[in-house]
């Protein structure tokens, strides 16, 4: 017999009962009743979700596993309500070919608390691989156009135009513009030698070369009809690219990530390398921007970019010091806060973090709460502050640039799959985690 979980007052826009039966939910309605067979989670006074689809993340496996792991960073993404996530390629070895694609998922095989997708991997020379990619494979092809390492940057004109040309999915791009970064980097030399400071990342990674290439990717995409997802967009100067409207009327969307909405240049005092990440945080007017686009329908999604570094790592200077930062453990408690803020409502939140993530991605059943999709749902409670403490840090490299900081929500509950995965700031021993499913092709 199939389990039973009655979700019952809960706030879904309006009070709501919620029947799931086995993985799925099967009713959802007012005054539903349980019987003997079935647990009930009482959730007055909070907020039913459908779990955030985080559809930009570095976990790190294989071959990085001294900054993170599958299992490790699956469960701080449970902890911060998201039951879904979408692996980034550059790990060693990198996921550019179809059989290291399906290594991959079979690494990810009851390991994960939430959900699993990967990108595949563009470089100069793999477009025979990407011609061969079947719908369902891959949740997208991640293309850098710029500031990458090793054999990912894709940065030569003809494989660009095959990739556009030939892709089968959705083509999703880092756009930064390499020659104008060096050249921004060789100036901050002359200035200050090997010890730049912080405040110049934003001015080193500019507006500019974010424009240079994103506007190029746009191009690309218009030229050949692809299906275009640009990451991570960090500048005002940018919002020009982008339509606004819903998702289903465009070919080409948007993403920006939880922390450029929350932080802008002058956190980098305080912060330091800790937030360095590239593209880079930049001003406060970008942010603006950026929040501004969001609301209006230009910006479809929001993710967070989640990319663990040691601390030691991190404590470098400058140039040494690599990019990225945790972020699933508390991004819905970052968009709480901004809804707490008026910035963001919570309407907003979801459509941003799960309807827009199923609809773009053609995740199956997936991002809303729906009869018959799917039990991937959290429960917030937006009244109960939560403290950051090393303690309660659940990504393995076990820092966080929230330390200190109490946010003025609460996840209480995440569910995965009908399976209740994390509970009043516990994990459970379930590895409720599957392989998502995609049917969106070009």
């Amino acid at each position: 017999m199939s389990k039973k979980l009655l979700i019952s007052n809960a706030r879904l826009v309006r009070e709501v009962d919620v029947l799931i039966k086995g993985d799925r939910i099967e009713k959802i309605g007012s005054g539903l009743t349980a019987d003997s067979n079935t647990e009930v989670l009482d959730a007055s006074g909070k907020l039913l979700l459908p779990g955030m689809i985080d559809e930009q993340v570095h976990f790190r496996e294989p071959g990085l596993t001294n900054k993170g792991e599958i299992a490790t960073e699956s469960a701080a993404a449970v902890a911060g309500g998201v039951t879904s996530f979408m692996d980034m390629p550059n790990v060693n070895p990198q996921t550019t070919t179809r059989s290291a694609l399906a290594d991959k998922y079979k690494l990810a095989e009851d390991r994960c608390r939430s959900n699993y997708g990967f990108y595949f991997g563009a470089t100069n020379t793999n477009i025979e691989e990407v011609k061969a990619l079947q719908v369902g494979e891959a949740c997208g092809i991640k293309a850098f156009m710029g500031a990458s390492t090793g054999n990912m940057l894709v940065d030569s004109t003809e494989a660009l135009e095959n990739l556009f040309e030939h892709a089968p999915i959705i083509v999703a791009t880092h756009c930064e513009h390499s020659p104008t970064i060096r050249d921004n980097e060789a100036k901050a030399k002359v200035e200050f030698g090997e010890n730049v400071p912080m405040s110049e990342h934003p001015r080193i990674r500019s507006a500019n070369a974010c424009l240079l290439s994103s506007s190029q990717a746009v191009d690309l995409a218009r030229r050949h009809d692809a299906l275009l997802h640009v990451l991570h967009l960090t500048t005002a100067i940018e919002m020009g690219l982008f339509a606004k409207g819903h998702r289903s009327t465009k070919r080409i969307t948007a993403e920006v990530c939880v922390h450029h909405l929350w932080y802008d240049e002058s956190s980098y005092e305080e912060l330091g390398t800790r937030i360095k990440c590239n593209p880079a945080i930049k001003t406060s007017e970008d942010r603006d921007a950026l929040m501004k686009a969001v609301n209006e329908d230009r910006i479809d999604i929001i993710a967070t970019d989640h990319a663990p570094h040691t601390i030691a790592e991190k404590s470098r200077s400058y140039f040494k010091a690599p990019a990225g930062l945790p972020l699933v453990q508390h991004v819905m408690l970052c968009l709480f806060d901004m809804a707490h803020a008026g910035k963001l409502d919570y309407e907003k939140i979801v459509d941003k973090t799960s309807h827009a993530v199923a609809d773009i991605f053609g995740v199956v059943e997936r991002g809303y709460v729906r009869e018959g999709y799917f039990a991937d749902l959290v429960i917030m409670d937006p009244d109960k502050p939560t403290e950051v403490t090393s303690a309660s840090l659940l990504a393995k490299c076990h820092w966080s640039p929230f330390e200190g900081h109490t946010f003025r929500s609460s996840v209480d509950t995440t569910i995965v799959n009908g399976t209740i995965v994390y509970q009043n700031g516990v994990l459970t021993n379930d590895l409720a985690g599957r392989k998502l499913e995609f049917v969106r092709a070009r």
